[in-house]
């Protein structure tokens, strides 16, 4: 089975930059250690510190589908309701 890669881009509203940051880094230790995680990194970009991206890689759909039911990513989900200008979530499998 190929593992799955998936990019996530968050942007936050300009006056909850800090806030949300806060709450994506909470997201990052209790997702290292769920099954099924092989990387789970976060950045923020350099020229626009409302961006921020999550760079992970996954063994299969179902540790994707685990990880969004857990207490920690539902969360978040609720922590940053009304604080994101945008998110867009693809999920990808290597080709070459």
């Amino acid at each position: 089975m190929t593992n799955i890669t998936v990019i996530a881009k968050i942007v936050a509203q300009q006056e909850f930059i800090e806030a949300v940051k806060a709450e994506l880094l909470k997201l990052v230790l209790p997702t290292r250690q769920e099954n099924g995680c092989i990387e789970y990194t976060l950045h923020q970009d350099n020229q626009n510190p409302a961006l921020f991206i999550f760079y992970e890689t996954w063994e299969s759909a179902a540790a994707i589908e685990k990880h969004i039911n857990s207490d920690h990513y539902k969360a978040y989900a609720k922590a940053l309701d009304g604080m994101l200008e945008d998110k867009v979530v693809n999920k990808l499998s290597r080709i070459a």
